[in-house]
């Protein structure tokens, strides 16, 4: 099973399927991870507001891997934003997670009412210009915050990650992301398992003799997502990295992209504030 590298536009490159940690107990996190990184996975995925820095820290300290081989992506929470606090928050994860330099780091969301996140993508460049993180980016923009950043003559974002899904396919965020070299990062990427029972899932898992997760995640892959699906099961951990060994046909990717239907499992970024 080989997980394929995705060239970012500021001449880094990031492991296409990864694993998240959202929603993991605290306390459960560190096991998780260690196990994530036992099956192969070499990319990272936490947030601040997880409460679970320290378990992914301790884990990848645990596991022996030269840090180069991980790649780490954390995020800034939205009670953070403004240029002082962003950078007083990144060393406080900084120090959770036991790293020197961190690979990604994210706004988690740009909260519109707040209208910060201009200011806080300042302090991410000096980050970025420091050394102390090797690309940048956001989570949860629409095409109106992305281009905002770009009217102010700022960093083009390396990723956005985003609610992504076979029922909530995104084209319109997507073009923009292709548009400007923006890669696609999916959360939520099974849609909470609610598009598992979808027919055009359950046909392609029957052909592929493979589960309608793997088939999920091979979707993503083939359309170049970067994705990183959570488990503290460790037989889930497996399989869900079996995705990489799934290749659907184009008519199997269009029919699952046609479950569209423009439905949120998550929060709307145009009123989460």
């Amino acid at each position: 099973m080989t997980v394929q590298d995705i060239p970012l536009n500021d001449g880094t490159t990031i492991p296409q399927l990864g694993f998240g940690v959202f929603q993991i107990d605290p306390a459960e996190t560190q096991a998780a991870v260690e196990k994530a990184l036992e099956v192969g996975y070499r990319h990272l995925d936490t947030a601040k507001i997880y409460r679970n820095e320290g378990g992914v820290g301790a884990a990848l300290a645990a596991s022996g891997l030269d840090r180069d081989d991980v790649f780490v992506t954390t995020k800034l929470w939205n009670s953070n934003q403004g240029y002082d606090s962003t950078l007083a928050a990144f060393d406080a994860s900084m120090d959770r997670l036991g790293l020197e330099v961190l690979d990604l780091y994210l706004i988690h969301w740009p909260t519109p009412e707040k209208d910060l996140f201009v200011d806080t993508w300042k302090a991410f460049e000096k980050l970025k210009a420091d050394g102390r993180v090797r690309s940048i980016g956001v989570s949860n923009f629409r095409v109106q915050d992305l281009q905002r950043l770009l009217d102010e003559g700022l960093t083009v974002p390396s990723v956005n990650q985003i609610e992504l899904h076979p029922a909530l396919t995104q084209d319109a965020l997507r073009a923009f992301h292709a548009e400007h070299d923006i890669a696609t990062e999916a959360w939520s990427p099974l849609a909470q398992g609610a598009v598992l029972d979808e027919q055009a899932v359950l046909d392609a898992a029957d052909a592929h003799d493979a589960t309608p997760g793997q088939v999920v995640l091979a979707w993503h892959l083939a359309q170049g997502n970067i994705v990183f699906p959570k488990s503290v099961t460790p037989e889930r951990i497996e399989s869900n990295f079996g995705a990489t060994d799934v290749s659907l046909s184009d008519d199997e990717i269009a029919a699952i992209s046609s479950i569209n239907r423009d439905e949120r499992v998550g929060p709307d970024p145009s009123t989460l504030n």
